[in-house]
């Protein structure tokens, strides 16, 4: 009986449409990360990169940075929400494990911007605890009052984010790093600071008993504080190594949320196997109501048309939203060009009997008149009206299920089509 149970159970999970279709999304996948290899084939020789003239060859490592950038154009993941997820932005991202990291390049460096005193995490890094892997990685650690000190110029911060790959932040200074760093690292976004919780639990209970009264500067670690040397730095590889195989979700207002999947090195089972890490994690645990409330999946490149890998077949999350109403007659300047002619009386009564008319001295006897009915034939009339409008919801719904499914069909064969 238990395994029948089972069996049944799997069957119902399959057949249920609140799941993405594996092979539809590794098609999806596969067209689209050939679609990105021909476009850059394409510029290539629309637009050859200009030659040298200071040396006869290029240099190993330019060409190497060069074949690296290509290889990390994004693919991203745009999740359309029926309703809105949250009301306000968020500058600390949630984080979602990933099967297949999006750092792993063997020459990425890190900058890590720490609360003060900063030397609390450079001990740490100097503990033989601390793996080599990953030392060699973090070129630069930096305190807060070092990074007001030195970068309030718009250019040293243009130098500073094209010095490192990857920014890792105490999520304690988080809110602070927006005014510090200004627009150059969170207009696009490509290189914003990744909190990381380096402190752990106890300083942080510590800190928010301390700071109630004060909460103007970011709270001062120390060793004390943050434990021994051993595990302040097994902390930091732990917190370190989670961002960095993670993929971060900032939710803002509003009904869209693009996460960045994979690249164009992946395979199309790789960003498949992203891609539905990736919906899980929101479905379970960012986006309200899970599957009922994502209106579509889409995949994109940074100029590629998006492929849907999933469509909802209801535009709304409950029944109680879809809202029932009548349209009005004579409305706006067909009601005031009936102004002054006798047909506005008589079309006042077709509307409402139980209202006077003005026009005429015989209304106060209708509506007499109309007091004394039954109200037998109105409810038979107001029970007609809900029944039509009724049927009219039911057959608009069965409309639009019909256009999402011819839309989701169009585009897959668009997506055949391109890969032919």
């Amino acid at each position: 009986m238990a395994s029948q149970d089972t069996t049944k159970d799997v069957t119902e999970i399959s057949r249920t449409p609140y799941q993405l279709d594996i092979s539809q999304t590794t098609r999806a996948c596969d067209v689209l990360l050939k679609h990105i290899g021909d476009e850059r084939k394409r510029r290539t020789i629309a637009a050859p990169p200009k030659p040298n003239l200071l040396s006869a060859k290029v240099d190993d490592d330019e060409a190497g940075e060069q074949g690296r950038d290509q290889d990390e154009t994004p693919v991203w993941l745009i999740a359309t929400t029926k309703k809105h997820v949250v009301d306000r932005p968020r500058l600390k991202p949630g984080k979602i494990s990933l099967p297949h990291p999006l750092n792993n390049g063997s020459s990425s460096t890190i900058c890590l911007i720490t609360s003060d005193p900063q030397s609390v995490y450079t001990d740490a890094l100097a503990q033989p605890s601390f793996p080599d892997s990953l030392r060699k990685h973090i070129t630069r650690v930096i305190g807060l009052k070092q990074l007001k000190a030195n970068y309030k110029m718009f250019e040293a911060r243009r130098q500073l984010k094209a010095e490192h790959d990857i920014f890792l932040c105490d999520d304690r200074v988080v809110t602070y790093l927006p005014q510090v760093l200004g627009k150059v690292f969170f207009k696009d976004g490509s290189k914003r600071p990744v909190p990381v919780n380096i402190a752990g639990a106890a300083a942080r209970d510590g800190s928010r008993k301390k700071n109630e009264s004060n909460s103007i500067q970011p709270r001062k670690s120390t060793k004390d504080e943050t434990g021994n040397g051993v595990g302040q730095s097994e902390r930091l590889v732990n917190e370190i190594n989670k961002a960095l195989t993670s993929a971060l979700i900032h939710l803002a207002p509003g009904t869209s949320t693009a996460v960045k999947v994979g690249n164009a090195a992946f395979t199309a089972e790789m960003c498949t196997d992203n891609l539905r890490a990736v919906v899980n994690g929101l479905t379970e645990k960012y986006i309200t109501n899970g599957w009922r409330n994502i209106r579509a999946l889409h995949i994109k490149g940074p100029s590629t048309m998006a492929f849907p890998i999933w469509l909802a077949e209801q535009l709304w999350e409950d029944e109680d939203d879809v809202l029932e109403y009548e349209k009005k007659k004579f409305v706006g300047k067909d009601q005031k060009s009936l102004k002054g002619s006798g047909l506005a009386g008589a079309i006042r009564q077709d509307l409402d009997p139980m209202q006077p008319d003005p026009s005429d001295g015989v209304g106060e006897l209708k509506r007499k008149a109309g007091e004394t009915q039954s109200d037998g034939p109105r409810k038979a009339a107001k029970s007609k009206r809900t029944a039509e409008a009724e049927a009219t919801i039911a057959a608009d719904t069965l409309l639009r299920k019909s256009k999402l499914k011819q839309q989701k069909a169009e585009a897959m064969a668009a997506a055949v089509d391109a890969i032919g």
